[in-house]
């Protein structure tokens, strides 16, 4: 799928109740980079705004409050890191879920998105892991980027879709801070 395209995941396959959305990434040789790629989950309201501290699941926070969302222990089908979702249990006030890779800043050697030989966002069935979508390579237009929102799935009416946004941050985590408004 390419940037700004959507599939209605619920719509096209009835029963779907669980998803795993994963990144996938070739770092090459750039063992610090590859090291340091964290994949979060931002659990939003329908203003796109995270709805608390709490709501961000990530290898810090493994869980949402609810428990719909959860980092999985060990990533499956290639992925490097997946976050698994729970389509009934998300609470009615969060209307989308924002898949965001970022680099971890602790790192003492900068390092950018610019560097990845490829990336993509993957959404893959929650029980048998099959592949449902995937992104085209988003790493061609990154350079200085440190933080990139891959995708995101959402409400729409009563279905989940999902859309591939590959947008690039390069002020990081902050900059997608910022505009989902995270607490940092």
């Amino acid at each position: 799928m390419n940037r700004g395209a959507n599939v209605a995941l619920t719509r096209e396959i009835p029963g779907l109740t669980r998803v795993a959305v994963g990144a996938s990434w070739n770092a090459g040789s750039e063992r610090v980079l590859d090291e340091n790629l964290v994949l979060a989950l931002l659990l939003c309201g329908p203003d796109s705004r995270v709805l608390s501290g709490e709501h961000v699941v990530f290898f810090n926070q493994l869980t949402s409050p609810d428990e719909a969302v959860a980092v999985r222990d060990r990533a499956l089908g290639g992925d490097q890191e997946q976050v698994e979702v729970d389509l009934q249990r998300v609470p009615a006030d969060v209307s989308r879920l924002v898949a965001v890779l970022y680099v971890n800043e602790g790192t003492t050697q900068r390092r950018t998105l610019g560097q990845l030989r490829s990336v993509s966002v993957v959404v893959r069935d929650g029980y048998n892991h099959r592949e449902l979508v995937r992104s085209e390579d988003l790493a061609p237009v990154l350079q200085a980027e440190t933080a990139l929102v891959l995708g995101e799935v959402y409400r729409h009416g009563g279905d989940w879709k999902f859309k591939v946004v590959g947008e690039g941050y390069r002020t990081g985590i902050a900059g997608i801070a910022a505009d989902y408004g995270l607490p940092l």
